[in-house]
């Protein structure tokens, strides 16, 4: 907004940039926040040494948010490192997620047929151009469901299973009665994001997702943004049904437009769902995971009778978010019973034992483990308060007319 031309005041009631997105440090904080009793023990090393996120998400390496920092230059406040490796849950266990041809052929989730016709359903979406109807193979992109291209390569149900929930990231089966136009391109950017970097498609930032709205902060300064931390907000202030402006400590900023996040609209806002989000701290890797220093575990809700997937997102001391030696993995998933507790075991049974484990809630973000919904959020807010698209390249000219090509 502030790119675009906009006057903005951004004011947070937190002390801390990012609301619920924020990374909370020192580790005293986090105990403060779920009403820890005890301190944190000696053997969590020091407080200053942790950021813990409060929703855990990566990056696709190819995805829109890597784009919206590459074209706003965020990415000189932050450093990333590859997510080193992204699996599945099948049978009580847990399997890397194959995503080219070599690793589905090697892999132990499918059986040798599976396997040839998985192969040819990977080159049949590697080669996918929705512009060019020589790619289609009788597939309609914008009428065949995904049900029956699934069906046209003979695919078995596991095999649907990760391909729907891995690598294309769906949290439901909704999409197989959908065209698979959404689907193909989904995989595709799988593909295309792992192409990248090799060991997964996924990026992280060091010092924790607090960084990013931080970065975004800085930038909006640069283009006239005003921040104010520790500002209570009194009163949305409304006139002939319209927002005019926001009351703070007995004084009224008046603004045009206002975005905030649900909670500070409690009598305006519907709740349409929950996700229950666990937050574990490790003195171990993830058995299975060869070890790794960070990965996400996909649990397809099919292998545990659910109707949405459940995630696990682990990072470690590699990414200074924990003390040396210590990892932090993160549980979420939509809350579909009245025992939210009992429908995470299968993925906290993948992470025993649990040094410290803090429980709650969220409504706000989705339960999604990447930020391609939320960008897509970002962009529809964006063009209810422009009136035009979110333009990438629009946005590098106007930057380049700040800092000049060189200084970039």
């Amino acid at each position: 907004m502030s790119v675009n031309g906009k006057k903005v005041l951004h004011m947070d009631r937190n002390p801390y940039y990012g609301g619920e997105s924020s990374s909370i440090t020192p580790l005293e904080e986090l105990y403060k926040r779920f009403d820890l009793t005890e301190s944190p023990p000696e053997s969590m090393g020091r407080g200053r040494d942790w950021n813990v996120d409060l929703i855990p998400k990566f990056l696709m390496a190819n995805g829109q948010l890597v784009k919206m920092l590459l074209y706003t230059e965020v990415t000189r406040y932050l450093d990333f490192k590859v997510v080193e490796g992204s699996f599945v849950y099948k049978g009580g266990k847990i399997y890397k997620v194959p995503s080219t041809e070599t690793e589905a052929l090697a892999s132990n989730l499918m059986g040798m047929f599976e396997k040839r016709r998985f192969r040819k359903f990977l080159v049949f979406v590697a080669n996918f151009d929705e512009n060019d109807p020589k790619t289609f193979e009788g597939v309609d992109p914008k009428s065949t469901t995904m049900g029956e291209v699934y069906k046209k390569f003979d695919l078995g149900q596991d095999v649907i299973d990760f391909t729907g929930h891995a690598l294309a990231l769906y949290r439901t089966d909704d999409y197989l009665e959908q065209p698979c136009l959404e689907t193909i391109n989904r995989i595709k950017l799988y593909s295309e994001s792992l192409a990248r970097y090799g060991k997964s498609p996924y990026l992280y930032p060091l010092y924790g997702l607090g960084e990013l709205p931080q970065g975004f902060a800085r930038l909006s300064a640069i283009y006239g943004g005003t921040y104010m931390l520790n500002k209570p907000v009194d009163e949305i202030v409304m006139e002939g049904g319209h927002v005019v402006g926001v009351k703070s400590e007995g004084e009224v900023a008046r603004c045009k437009q206002l975005i905030c996040d649900p909670s500070y609209m409690a009598d305006r806002v519907r709740k349409a769902g929950q996700v229950i989000r666990v937050i574990c701290i490790l003195s171990h890797p993830i058995k299975n995971t060869n070890d790794a220093n960070s990965c996400q575990i996909i649990i397809p809700q099919n292998q545990v009778n659910r109707k949405s997937d459940i995630y696990v997102c682990m990072i470690s001391y590699a990414h200074n978010v924990a003390a040396q030696g210590k990892y932090i993995a993160i549980v979420s998933t939509t809350v579909e019973t009245a025992e939210p507790e009992v429908e995470i075991e299968p993925a906290l049974e993948l992470l025993e034992p649990i040094d410290q484990k803090s429980v709650f809630a969220s409504r706000s973000y989705d339960a999604t483990t990447h930020f391609e919904t939320t960008c897509n959020d970002i962009k529809d807010i964006y063009k209810r308060m422009t009136g035009s698209d979110f333009d990438f390249e629009n946005m590098k000219r106007k930057q380049n007319d700040v800092f000049g090509e060189d200084e970039q």
